[in-house]
């Protein structure tokens, strides 16, 4: 059966409620897509240009960005805030809106302070602590805190909404469909970029000898990086609302689901949480999710530095990067969730892609002797493809692993342990290639460590893997969600 059947999109619903439309899990997607463009933002733009052209070392740079990540233990706190506190009528759509407003707002204000920080620098000749540096690296680490907590407070209520409009025999589908578009989105948003960014070439009377200072003049940098910065956050809010436009309203079955939505005064912390901690499952699954995300994401803050240093590319073709990388995960989607997971299963799946990842990181390293940009963006595809294949299998375990009654609680635990391993990811990385290009002269090799210590750790997750076990979460989780009813009923 094809996701294309309007049989697939209708069977085994609760009968009260319509099933969501494929046009409607499109338009959903949007939203995700919105996301994609935001992670090129912050993740290929402007840790290229302050590493790169402002010469802000590594691990500041990391350091900063991973602050949006620091913050993800709230993100428990709001999953389950969307589930007991319905903002202006919903339970989710609210939250999703509301956070993509904050995020929004906050990223145009920050990339200001970024070029504040780079002027310092460029000052200085080179990088050196004092203390206008270290407040404005301060305010900065700031920023980006607030600006993954808003991003928490819009995400996670929006992957509980797709728990809530999907149903057993669709869900996975949905999955595919919104993470494909997020991926989209970073295609769009690496396009875009180069587009905007590829005529940012230093000339002549620019370059200057010293690799510690700007090769670009800030002011060149400005104009395009700000006009990026301020409509793409823009596009986003407005694709946000488009997304979740009365889809809550008309599809959502939380209400009818969950044991507690109808008596919501009565869902607290404490609740929620021993549901959540019934199974030593969600334990193990948690540092599954860690070692997982940590082995796929310690390259985003060095892949384009990577590009340019090792292979002499330009700032556009860097941003560029990111769409070969998403291309393959788009085959990596489609091929998992339709063909992969059908025939050999979730677990045996996420081992094959934890597997295929590892092999793709050694082909970047080999990539990086020849300096040949061509085999780069082979390897990048491939290695695409296999984080396409991890990570479908990845969500739907996660999704297998969720309590319906507290689907807002369990997204945002899961969220938290994306969030924690993408900041420890991103820091690490840029720690590793500090620590690499001390230890070696020759480039490839500095970088070649990060991409190798990713690759132990896709070895790692596969024994961590054999212990997870869904039948034994939800019995668990059962007989929790029955004890609490039992509470409240005993008052």
């Amino acid at each position: 059966m094809t996701i294309g059947d309007s049989k697939y999109f209708s069977e085994n619903s609760v009968p009260s409620m319509p099933k969501i439309t494929l046009p409607t899990v499109f338009r959903l997607g949007l939203f995700n897509m919105g996301l994609g463009l935001m992670a090129v933002l912050t993740l290929a733009v402007i840790n290229r240009i302050m590493i790169s052209e402002l010469a802000i070392p590594a691990s500041v740079t990391a350091g900063i960005l991973a602050m949006s990540q620091i913050i993800a233990p709230a993100r428990v706190w709001i999953g389950q805030l969307s589930d007991s506190k319905p903002l202006f009528k919903l339970h989710r759509t609210g939250y999703v809106r509301l956070g993509a407003i904050l995020f929004g707002t906050v990223i145009i204000v920050a990339v200001q302070i970024v070029w504040q920080l780079g002027l310092l620098v460029r000052n200085a000749d080179g990088w050196q602590w004092g203390l206008e540096t270290s407040i404005l690296t301060a305010i900065l680490g700031l920023f980006f805190l607030i600006y993954g907590l808003s991003l928490s407070t819009s995400s996670t209520p929006f992957t509980a909404l797709l728990v809530d409009v999907s149903d057993e025999d669709n869900r996975s589908k949905i999955v595919s469909i919104t993470w494909s578009m997020l991926m989209i989105g970073i295609i769009i948003g690496g396009i875009t970029g180069k587009v905007v960014l590829d005529n940012l070439q230093p000339s002549n009377e620019d370059v200057i000898n010293s690799e510690t200072v700007s090769k670009i003049p800030i002011e060149v940098l400005q104009q395009p990086i700000n006009f990026l910065f301020f409509f793409v956050p823009l596009i986003v809010v407005a694709l946000t609302i488009i997304a979740t436009w009365k889809v809550e309203k008309k599809y959502s079955r939380y209400g009818s689901r969950s044991l507690f939505a109808n008596n919501s005064e009565n869902i607290t912390i404490s609740q929620a949480l021993k549901v959540l901690t019934a199974s030593r499952q969600t334990g193990i699954f948690f540092l599954f999710v860690i070692v997982v995300n940590v082995s796929l994401f310690m390259q985003e803050a060095v892949l384009e530095p990577y590009g340019g240093e090792v292979f002499k590319m330009s700032i556009g073709e860097t941003t560029l990067l990111n769409s070969y990388w998403g291309m393959g995960i788009l085959v990596g989607y489609g091929i998992t969730g339709f063909k992969i997971i059908p025939k050999i299963g979730k677990k045996a799946t996420a081992r094959l892609g934890c597997l295929l990842v590892a092999i793709c990181l050694i082909l970047i390293i080999l990539a990086g002797f020849t300096q040949q940009q061509n085999l780069l963006k082979s390897a990048l595809v491939l290695f695409g493809f296999a984080t396409g294949v991890t990570s479908i299998s990845s969500i739907s375990l996660m999704l297998d692993l969720t309590a319906a009654e507290t689907a807002g609680t369990f997204i945002g635990t899961w969220g938290l342990a994306q969030a924690l391993s993408r900041a420890l990811a991103t820091f690490s990385g840029g720690i590793v290639l500090d620590v690499g290009k001390s230890l070696f002269s020759v480039s490839v090799l500095g970088y070649g460590l990060v991409f190798a210590a990713q690759a132990i750790g896709m070895i790692i997750s596969v024994a961590i893997l054999k212990y997870v076990d869904v039948a034994e979460f939800k019995n668990n989780t059962r007989e929790a969600i029955a004890q609490v009813m039992q509470g409240d009923l005993d008052g």
